[in-house]
C-alpha cells in the first residue's frame, strides 16, 4: 500500500527533514506518527500525497513511484488519497454540501453520484441536517466533520489526516477518532500525525515514532511514548 525506501528530505535552506526513512504500510492499518515538533512527521506526510518531493530515495503508493510520475498524473494519485488537516481548509462561501460536492466534481462525477455520496457520508459524520450551512455556522469539531466527509467521499484506499483534532476541545476529539475508526474498519488506511498522548494510549493502533529524521519506534499497539 505505502512504501518508503531509504527517503531523505532537504529543503532548499538546508534543514534535513527526513534522514534516511525506511516504512511499510499495509493496506487497512491504522498508524500513528508521533514525535516532538520539528522531528520531521509534517514531511513525512507531505510526501505521501506528493506535496513535497523525496530529495533521495522512493515512495510507492500502490506500487507506483510517487516521485518518478508527471506533474499532470499527480490528481490521479490523489483520487487514492484523501486529506484532513488541522485547519480544515474548507471553502469559506459554500455550502457544507457544496464542499463536499465539489470533490467530486473536480473528477466529472455525474450529478445523481455526487448527491448520494454526498448524502451518505453527511450521514456517516453526522451532518446530514447541516448540509446547507457554510463553515462559519459551524463548531470547530463540525467543520472537522466536515473536512472527513470531503476526504473520504470519492472512496479513496488512503485517508492522511494532519492533526485533525489538534484544534478541538477532548470531547469532540473522541466523536473524530470514533469517526476515522469506522472508516478503517471499512478497509481504509488511515495515516493520522498527532501530538495527543490521551488519543494514541486510548485508541490502541501501530504507532511510527520520527525523531531527529529518523524512525525512532515502530510499534503494534504501541504508546504515545513522550511527555506533553
Amino acid at each position: 500500500m505505502i512504501l518508503m525506501k531509504d527517503v531523505y528530505k532537504t529543503y532548499a535552506n538546508g534543514v534535513t527533514a527526513l534522514n534516511g526513512i525506511n516504512v511499510d504500510i499495509k493496506q487497512g492499518e491504522f498508524v500513528y506518527i508521533v514525535g516532538p515538533s520539528g522531528a520531521g512527521k509534517s514531511t513525512f506526510i507531505r510526501l505521501m500525497y506528493r506535496e513535497v518531493r523525496p530529495t533521495k530515495g522512493s515512495i510507492y503508493i500502490n506500487d507506483v513511484n510517487v516521485n518518478e510520475i508527471k506533474e499532470k498524473r499527480v490528481p490521479l494519485l490523489r483520487r487514492d488519497i484523501g486529506v484532513v488537516f488541522q485547519d480544515f481548509k474548507l471553502l469559506p462561501k459554500l455550502t457544507v454540501y457544496e464542499n463536499i460536492a465539489f470533490a467530486l466534481e473536480v473528477i466529472e462525477q455525474p450529478p445523481s453520484l455526487i448527491r448520494k455520496r454526498v448524502m451518505d457520508v453527511l450521514e456517516l459524520v453526522g451532518l446530514k441536517n447541516k448540509a446547507r450551512f457554510i463553515p462559519d455556522e459551524l463548531s470547530g469539531g463540525e467543520q472537522q466533520r466536515v473536512s472527513i466527509a470531503r476526504a473520504i467521499v470519492n472512496h479513496p484506499k488512503i485517508v492522511i489526516a494532519d492533526e485533525p483534532t489538534g484544534n478541538l476541545d477532548p470531547d469532540t476529539s473522541w466523536g473524530i477518532m470514533k469517526i476515522l475508526e469506522e472508516i478503517n474498519d471499512r478497509g481504509t488506511t488511515v495515516i493520522m500525525a498527532t501530538h495527543s498522548k490521551e488519543i494514541v494510549n486510548t485508541f490502541k493502533n501501530r504507532v511510527i515514532a520520527i525523531e531527529d529524521g529518523l524512525i525512532a519506534r515502530d510499534e503494534h499497539r504501541g504508546d504515545y511514548g513522550y511527555e506533553n
